[in-house]
């Protein structure tokens, strides 16, 4: 056979102006997608940090609290009269009197029941409580004089740090005049400071916002996700073994798994009337409890589990199954000694995505009660508490701007614990994976 030679008319269509500028078009059409794409990746980072700024900004006076320091005088006839030390009267003492006592000593001018009322108030509600705790902690307190440190009430709080300005008519502000010269005389002897607040950390939520903090919700947190991890963990990884290594090809199989991906897009509230339903109508399991938090969101989870998996397993290729069979492993060795260990990476990354996206829910755990309001730190799967999304909730709908920087800090601590989880799958996937 010879070559033919292109013709002249074909190689003119080649170099005609007709196609250079087709070329030009389709350039210019390349460049207007690449400018299009850095300008949408752009728009996105910039709205993400205008979220993480003003995030942080309003949050960050959350991890700091303003104390005042009082001389308080145990006295015993007011804690333990008859000298018992018995732990009863100790608890129901009147340590608010104390609180009292010992702001009327550092102001002493102060004596009408309206301005004494007002004075009360520089310090936390929740003062009585500390003093209650110390004593039971250490009776020996009893009849000496101890300069405590009290979180300031949260007008004070809030004045501290900015939020309430001098400069306005008094009839504009919550700090009134007297309370801001009280104030003053108090910074002037060095009794306000301002600290890390350590109790944000270490405290259960409170009605008075310079007291309430997150410990309570971290911990019920914890219980959940441990229910969910127990449960939808081993359940997601057995059902992607059997639909990839043992299931027969068939219409139920076909229809297991379009259910299963169809259930990953199901809104969560609608597993939220799952577990209203299945767990406490039918169960009657206790409400606002761990347990049927992580069942319900053990239901959420478990779709996303079960795709990741799969997706897992069959990228290991058919030679490491084919070489296990063929040196004698059963079916259900070749899995568990070979396909299994090396598709865990995988495995463990979608399974720290799918409990990272549980972490983040608030809607299924509404519906099952857990928007209650909890004080005491869950001990158990079975104690009423309640998970960091919802003590969110709550605390924006409250009225008291304190709230509003518990709010921001406890989204900060969310987001935190929320990157590290997918910061971890990340390293995983990198540390772990192969490529075959």
């Amino acid at each position: 056979m010879t070559d033919m030679a292109p013709t002249s008319s074909s190689a003119k269509s080649w170099d005609s102006d007709e196609t250079r500028a087709n070329l030009k078009r389709r350039h210019r059409s390349e460049k207007r997608f690449r400018v299009l794409g850095l300008t949408a990746i752009f728009i996105a980072l910039t709205l993400l940090a205008i979220l993480i700024i003003s995030i942080a900004g309003k949050g960050a006076t959350a991890f700091i609290q303003t104390t005042i320091s009082l001389d308080v005088t145990f006295a015993e006839q007011k804690i333990d009269p008859k000298g018992t030390r018995d732990q009863e009267v100790l608890r129901g003492a009147s340590y608010g009197s104390l609180v009292r006592e010992a702001l009327r000593a550092e102001f002493p001018e102060v004596k009408s029941r309206k301005d004494l009322r007002v004075l009360f108030n520089l310090v936390s509600n929740g003062s009585p409580n500390k003093l209650r705790k110390m004593v039971m902690e250490n009776p020996e307190l009893i009849g000496q004089t101890v300069r405590v440190q009290f979180a300031a009430s949260d007008d004070i709080d809030m004045f501290t740090k900015g939020y309430i300005p001098r400069d306005v008519p008094e009839d504009d502000r919550r700090v009134k005049d007297k309370e801001i010269a009280w104030y003053d005389q108090l910074a002037e002897k060095g009794m306000v400071e301002t600290r890390f607040n350590s109790d944000f950390f270490t405290s259960g939520d409170s009605r008075e916002p310079e007291i309430a903090g997150i410990w309570g919700a971290i911990v019920g947190s914890f219980y959940t996700l441990f229910i969910t991890f127990m449960i939808s963990f081993p359940v997601g990884v057995m059902s992607a073994i059997y639909l990839e290594e043992f299931a027969p090809k068939n219409k139920f199989t076909d229809i297991v798994e379009v259910n299963i991906n169809n259930l990953a897009a199901v809104p969560s509230i609608v597993f939220g009337l799952l577990g209203l339903a299945l767990f406490l109508n039918v169960a009657h399991l206790p409400r606002s409890a761990p347990v049927v938090g992580g069942l319900t969101l053990a239901l959420m989870t478990l779709p996303t589990i079960i795709i990741a998996a799969r997706a897992s397993i069959r990228a290991i290729p058919d030679s490491i199954r084919d070489a296990a069979l063929g040196l004698g492993a059963s079916r259900q060795q070749m899995v568990f000694h070979h396909v299994l260990p090396l598709s865990m990476p995988g495995i463990m990354t979608g399974t720290i995505i799918g409990l990272s996206q549980a972490l983040g829910e608030t809607a299924p755990l509404l519906m099952i009660g857990m928007v209650a309001f909890i004080v005491d730190i869950p001990g158990g799967v079975t104690d009423p508490a309640t998970v960091l999304p919802v003590q969110i909730f709550l605390w924006a709908d409250s009225p008291e701007r304190a709230f509003v920087e518990k709010t921001s800090g406890a989204i900060i601590v969310l987001l935190g614990f929320l990157v590290f989880m997918n910061a971890v799958a990340v390293m995983l996937r990198k540390k772990f994976e192969r490529r075959w």
